[in-house]
């Protein structure tokens, strides 16, 4: 995949209007590709019957994401297992069914996507490729916190990952280190599009982690990509410290924290970081990052991001900071240990009225 982008020396003396423009079109480009996967329902001529199940890679309140491997391919993905009856106690039909034809019509470098969706009985499944280097916020627990330079790296990425999905119209709300994967190339996937959503205009809903939130989502004020921003500024703040901005032992008191944007930065951070982080985490919306005039302009000319070359990281032609390390093509060392579930399939079709639009 690659962008008519900036050639390096330009990117090193700051990424102009111009090349932005042009960046752009190549982002206009997927857009066009984005809304003709959306409009497609697709069928797949596959079934739990097709994978040998190998490994829990990863659960959640709805169901669990498990490694498995396509018999006749051999061929190994990462399948995200939803229990129907979870998903309708939990009132998330909608979050579901936006989850499924986001995975199915998006399409970039850094975040995945969906190779067959199938139901049955009891369940929903997912499938999407496996990315082997497991989840940033593992690798983050780890090292303490990352350097510098390995937080450029993957900050870089996120920017381009939330530009494209804001524009498709598509706010994510839910970034953070346990959402992030890192592939066997060192470069990233952002996953589970749970509470992603198609926004025109503003939307209402109090959902995410409670450490991300920003504070008009918090304050009920109606909000729309401008979340997405405050959460990407959480987010560096703990790629470089090793721990949350905003934290207490109960969420109102850290919801307090975020609203007041109450947050003291470590020593170790430099003047360009504390700047970077300033306008990020910045309650006044007419003043953070991302959603003043010059859009994700203002985070790509920022002297904390100046030894990015854009056009590289979108093409991953940078070396990266960090690689995993991989035995064979399934090996999951990347990843936690679960415990394994027994998978209950329902000899009747339950809620299929709920679960038609699938």
């Amino acid at each position: 995949m690659s962008a008519s982008g900036p050639s390096t020396a330009d990117v090193r003396s700051g990424y102009t209007e111009h090349q932005q423009e042009q960046y752009a079109k190549y982002l206009k480009k997927l857009k066009t590709e984005f809304e003709s996967r959306w409009c497609k329902n697709r069928q797949y001529e596959v079934s739990f019957a097709d994978f040998q199940r190998i490994k829990t890679l990863g659960t959640g309140a709805f169901g669990r994401v498990v490694l498995l491997k396509h018999t006749s391919a051999n061929k190994f993905y990462a399948m995200k297992i939803l229990e129907k009856e979870k998903i309708v106690k939990m009132k998330q039909i909608d979050h579901t069914l936006y989850e499924k034809r986001i995975l199915e019509a998006i399409r970039f470098p850094f975040t995945v996507s969906m190779e067959f969706f199938f139901k049955d009985n009891s369940y929903i499944y997912f499938v999407m490729p496996f990315v082997t280097g497991g989840e940033m916020f593992t690798h983050l627990r780890r090292l303490g916190k990352f350097d510098e330079s390995t937080s450029k790296f993957y900050a870089s990425q996120v920017i381009l990952a939330l530009e494209y999905l804001h524009f498709n119209n598509l706010v994510y709300r839910d970034l953070k280190p346990e959402n992030i994967l890192i592939e066997n190339n060192g470069y990233l996937k952002i996953t589970d599009f749970g509470f992603c959503k198609v926004v025109q205009g503003r939307t209402w809903t109090l959902c995410g982690t409670p450490e991300y939130l920003a504070p008009e989502l918090i304050l009920s004020k109606g909000y729309g990509f401008s979340v997405d921003w405050w959460s990407f500024g959480v987010l560096v703040y703990e790629m470089n410290a090793g721990y949350p901005p905003f934290y207490a032992n109960e969420p109102m008191k850290t919801y307090e924290k975020i609203v007041a944007a109450k947050y003291r930065c470590p020593s170790s951070f430099n003047a360009d970081l504390r700047d970077f982080l300033r306008n990020t985490l910045q309650v006044d919306l007419s003043k953070r990052f991302g959603v003043m005039k010059n859009g994700v302009l203002d985070f790509k000319n920022h002297k904390w991001l100046a030894s990015i070359e854009w056009d590289a990281i979108l093409n991953c032609r940078c070396l990266p900071p960090f690689v995993p390390k991989l035995k064979n093509p399934g090996d999951t060392s990347n990843f936690d240990r679960y415990e394994e579930e027994t998978i209950h399939h329902a000899s009747r079709c339950r809620y299929e009225s709920e679960f038609i639009d699938f």
